[in-house]
């Protein structure tokens, strides 16, 4: 699956456009998480336990998009963009979406 923050693929041609696809993932926080993330909020730093889930949360969120794209015969996305947002308290959700299309094999 190719994906592109653009609305093009360099050296590809857009044959179909299939539309909207999206995927998300909602991460709660841990509470051994949170003692270490506090302690460095306290001191300075970065919290690489949050990064860290983050990181895993866009990754799900990209899979889940990439697999709707498959459902619907997309072999590409384009326009992919990221949303990220508080759920609920101690919650967040990443939000992967962007257009599906058909390039030119």
């Amino acid at each position: 699956m190719l994906l592109s923050t653009t609305d093009t693929l360099a050296g590809k041609e857009i044959v179909e456009t299939i539309g909207l696809v999206k995927g998300n993932s909602v991460q709660s926080r841990n509470v051994g998480r949170d003692m270490i993330a506090g302690l460095r909020n306290i001191v300075g730093g970065e919290m690489k336990e949050y990064a860290e889930m983050l990181v895993r949360s866009r990754e799900i969120a990209t899979q889940a998009m990439e697999e709707e794209a498959r459902r619907l015969g997309a072999n590409a996305i384009v326009g992919v963009r990221f949303s990220t947002s508080s759920v609920m308290d101690g919650t967040s959700e990443v939000l992967a979406y962007g257009t599906a299309v058909r390039v030119k094999e």
